[in-house]
Order: C-alpha cells, then sequence, then structure tokens
C-alpha cells in the first residue's frame, strides 16, 4: 500500500457520519460519562481506568523498517523493527475496525510552542475520554490556525481492536508503531492513554534534530529577568517539585525543543503522576486537576468521589492529565530564550554522589547519555535492594536515534552558548538507602537557587577522588559538611567501597556506546 492509497482510505473514514471532530471539553465529557468510559471526580475531573495495562508497553513498541529512515534507526530493543507488511495490515484492520464503530473522535491540534516548528497532528480515538486526553497534552489551535490545519501526522488510537501475533507480527495483542514514511501512529490493544503522548514525542524526536533542534526529555522554567533553567531526570528525582518554583514561571513540565531561538515546549499540558499527591506538597499539580482534566487509575470514595491520592491498588502509576493553562505562573506561550543552568537531577540511593557538583562540557555530555538514578526496594516486583539505573539522555525508551547524536548536540550548544551545567542528587547522604538520609529538600532546593542565581559560578571547589566532580565547598542555606558525601559517612571504608562500586557500574554501563569520542569517556566519566 503506498501513502496516496493510505491517505485516501483515511479520508474516506474521517467523512463518515461517525466522526465526532474537535468537540469542545464539555461535549466530550458528556460523551464520556454517557458512554461509560469514567466518571466524575468531586474536582470536575473525569476518572477512567486502564485495565491491564496501566502504563506503557514497550515491548510492543516498534518502527517501520522503511527506506527513507532505515539508515537512521537506532535499531534494538527499544526500536523494534516492523516490516511495511506487517504495518500496511494492522492499519487496514484497524480503520475497518474504526469504521464500524458508532462513533469515533478526533483532535487536531500542533506539537510544538514555537510556530516556526511546530507540526500539526490529528488524533484519531476511538473512546471520548483519550480524545479529553489529547486536548490536554497536546497544544489547541484557535478558530484561525483550525481553519488553516493540515495534519502532517497522525495518531490512530484504537484500544479494543487486538492483533494476532501469529498473523500480524507483533509481540503480543498490543503494538505501537510508528510510520516515518506515512506520518503515520498506530496503536491498538492498550487504553492507556501515556502511548498517544510519548509517541508524539518519539516522532519529535527523530524530526527536530532533522532541523537542528534539540529534542530533551526534561521540564523548563524561566526567571523574571529572562534566564532559563532545564531540569533533567528520571522519575523520583524532584524534576516537577524542584521546576514548579514560585519565583520562576514554568514553560514546561516534559517535552522540550532547543532551537537556534531558544527553548520552546512540545506540549500544551502536563501528565503528571499522582500518587501521594497533596494540596500541600505539589499544589499546583493539585490544583489544576479541575474540570476538563483527565484522571487516570485514581481510585476515588465511593460516595464523595473524592480522589484517595495515596491508594495504589489499580497501580503505582496513577496519572493526570491537565492543560497547562491550569497552572498559574505559567510562560504564554511556552517560549523562552537560551538555557543559563542546565540541571541533571539524580537519586542516588547508594549516598556516594556530591549533593551539588560543576559539570565541564565533557562530564556533561558522560552524565546526559548515562541518566542515572536508583530504584529503589519496594518500587518493582522483585526489587529487595536499590538498583543503579540508567536512562540514556534521560529518555532512553523515546530516541529513534543513536543517543551520541542527542549528546553531541547539547555539547555544542552548552559551547555556543556558555551554560552551566549542575548534577544534583536528590538521593541520599550520610549512609546508602536504609543507613543514611534522605536529602533534604530545602537543602535541594537552596543549592538550585545558588546554581540558578550564578552564586556557584566562581565558589572554590574541591575535585572527589573517584567521580571526578567539582564539588562547591559553600553553598548559601546549606551545611559545609553535607556538601561532601564522604565526609557525612561514618565509615570512610565503607563509603569507598560502595562509591568505587557505582563507578564502577558507570563503567559498564558506558560500554554499550559506540562512536562515542574518548574525550567524553576520559574526561567525563568516574577516575580510573
Amino acid at each position: 500500500m503506498n501513502s496516496v492509497s493510505m491517505s485516501s482510505e483515511l479520508t474516506e473514514l474521517l467523512l463518515g457520519e461517525n466522526i465526532q471532530t474537535q468537540l469542545s471539553v464539555p461535549t466530550l465529557v458528556e460523551k464520556v460519562l454517557h458512554r461509560n468510559e469514567g466518571v466524575l471526580t468531586a474536582s470536575g475531573a473525569v476518572r477512567a481506568e486502564t485495565g491491564k495495562y496501566t502504563g506503557r508497553s514497550p515491548k510492543d513498541k516498534y518502527i517501520v523498517e522503511e527506506g527513507s529512515s532505515s539508515n537512521k534507526i537506532d535499531w534494538g530493543s527499544v526500536n523494534q523493527p516492523i516490516s511495511p507488511e506487517k504495518f500496511d495490515q494492522l492499519y487496514h484492520k484497524v480503520i475497518k475496525h474504526l469504521e464500524e464503530r458508532n462513533e469515533v473522535f478526533v483532535f487536531k491540534g500542533f506539537a510544538g510552542a514555537d510556530h516556526k516548528h511546530r507540526m500539526p497532528i490529528q488524533v484519531i480515538n476511538e473512546y471520548a475520554w483519550h480524545n479529553l486526553f489529547a486536548q490536554q497534552l497536546f497544544i489547541r489551535p484557535n478558530e484561525e490556525e483550525l481553519k488553516q490545519h493540515q495534519a502532517e501526522f497522525t495518531v490512530i488510537s484504537a484500544p479494543n481492536f487486538k492483533a494476532n501475533p501469529d498473523v500480524d507480527g507483533t509481540n503480543s495483542e498490543t503494538f505501537i508503531i510508528i510510520s516515518f514514511e506515512k506520518r503515520t501512529v498506530l496503536i491498538g490493544g492498550t487504553e492507556y492513554a501515556g502511548e498517544m503522548k510519548k509517541s508524539i514525542f518519539s516522532v519529535m524526536n527523530y524530526l527536530l534534530p532533522e532541523q537542528d533542534i534539540l529534542s530533551m526529555h526534561c521540564s523548563a522554567n524561566v526567571g523574571f529577568e529572562g534566564d532559563v533553567a532545564l531540569f533533567f531526570g528520571l522519575s523520583g528525582t524532584g524534576k516537577t517539585t524542584l521546576s514548579a518554583d514560585p519565583n520562576r514561571r514554568l514553560i514546561g513540565d516534559d517535552e522540550h525543543g532547543w532551537s537556534p531561538n531558544g527553548v520552546f515546549n512540545i506540549e500544551g499540558g502536563c501528565y503528571a503522576k499522582c500518587i501521594g499527591l497533596s494540596r500541600d506538597k505539589e499544589p499546583q499539580i493539585f490544583d489544576a486537576i479541575r474540570f476538563g482534566s483527565v484522571l487516570e487509575n485514581v481510585v476515588l470514595d465511593e460516595t464523595t468521589r473524592e480522589p484517595d491520592y495515596d491508594n495504589n491498588s489499580l497501580t503505582e502509576n496513577t496519572r493526570a492529565a491537565y492543560s497547562i493553562d491550569a497552572v498559574d505562573n505559567i510562560v504564554v506561550p511556552s517560549i523562552a530564550g537560551h538555557p543559563n543552568t542546565i540541571i541533571f537531577l539524580t537519586a542516588d540511593a547508594f549516598g556516594v554522589l556530591p549533593p551539588i557538583s560543576k559539570l565541564t562540557k565533557e562530564q556533561a555530555m558522560y552524565h546526559f547519555l548515562s541518566g542515572y538514578t536508583s530504584k529503589l526496594a519496594g518500587t518493582e516486583r522483585g526489587i529487595t535492594s536499590p538498583q543503579a539505573t540508567f536512562s540514556t539522555c534521560f529518555g532512553s525508551p523515546f530516541l529513534p536515534l543513536p543517543a551520541q547524536r542527542y549528546a553531541e548536540m547539547l555539547g555544542k550548544k552548552i559551547d555556543e552558548h556558555n551554560a552551566n551545567v549542575y548534577l544534583v542528587n536528590t538521593g541520599w547522604t550520610g549512609g546508602e538507602y536504609g543507613v543514611g538520609n534522605r536529602m533534604k529538600l530545602n537543602f535541594t532546593r537552596a543549592m538550585v537557587q545558588a546554581a540558578l542565581e550564578g552564586e556557584l559560578d566562581n565558589v572554590e571547589t574541591v575535585k572527589g577522588e573517584i567521580f571526578g566532580l567539582s564539588i562547591p565547598l559553600h553553598v548559601p542555606g546549606v551545611p559545609d559538611e553535607v556538601l561532601q558525601p564522604a565526609k557525612t559517612w561514618s565509615d570512610p571504608d565503607a563509603y569507598e567501597k560502595k562509591a568505587k562500586d557505582l563507578a564502577n557500574k558507570f563503567r559498564q554501563n558506558f560500554k554499550k556506546f559506540s562512536n562515542i569520542s574518548m574525550d567524553i569517556e576520559k574526561l567525563g566519566g568516574p577516575i580510573a
């Protein structure tokens, strides 16, 4: 099947009498309730459950092996190939499945807040609540933009269509397939709405570097004087908490591009984890969950419909999707200048990384490629002690291109714009998990504030013996003894042993990279 026949088939679907296009939020909410897809909560948000798939399905994600993109993709366990023939076969089946539905919902919007680099998209959904989710997460057009809208990429989501692995060439009933030639994302067999969001992010991670734009899995904010900061970090490192600063305006929570003009948000909303959420701890998120928002797998009180954010009986991965407009203190539109400060967040459960250290360009590229944090005991089945976790560029599941492409772009931009880069450990101090204590949040906030305000630009530092990191000797608001992890342990030999063990894990992980400059490994990694 060629792109012309696919386009005509899609056009025929979109002209069907069952198509509901660009419905308003109130109308979509009514549809969700009428179709029994979800319920209304006390805050006015819609709550839906996603069945057995309460998170992404990385083993069911594919990229079509096509001539125009095949030699660019970093094929492997993350980017699994599937043939054009299998994709076309599934595409026909999914279109037929949707044609037989009573209603199909279409949202037209954009990915990318910068008008020079934004991509018009359309999202076609079997579920009304998925279409409401798309409205919250992607950028919504105004009336004039809608008149001129021509989708350059289409997401088609049909949760009730199940693949037959023996016939369709998939690993299971679920599939998330990107075709760069057909400009289509095909999703089936899963009700987890996050697959739509992350598929478009994967698409942008392929397309933006071709325009000399670094795509990044990070949050971003800007000070009132225009200084921009980026926050990279995996789950549990404090990225959302630290970037939500009352003294700075939020550019975006999760996905950004860094163009020759500056930073822009790829999304129009936020998709926040909400396990343990409270107004005291995270007031911005708590108050953003209102009418139009979507809660996934959050348990409700049967009588009051109040969310029980501490209840993880459905999943630990409870989520809230809401428009960025629901957040106070944001940048409108979601664009800003070039970053002055870049912060890599890690929650080191081994308690050996400094609470803050300044990185050279080579160290920044090394730690960007490493993407280190720790998984803690109890977070996943079978984990009984802290485990080192490495996610390339802090977002390996969403990177179609080789990792070095993104790292080289980061290094170039650090040089061009003289950005300061810091590694901040929000994990343990005074010993590993179970012995030491979690770094105090007020200490971490003080360190981040000092970095953002330039107070660490010329401060005296000491170089760590094992990781070679430049550790400030003084940070306003933080006791000096906290800054050097070796001095916080009661047993120096135990610290050295644990630090060398983690350094070795870094080295072992880095062996997976090929075609990486020796300077990055030699000058950026732990001291041999």
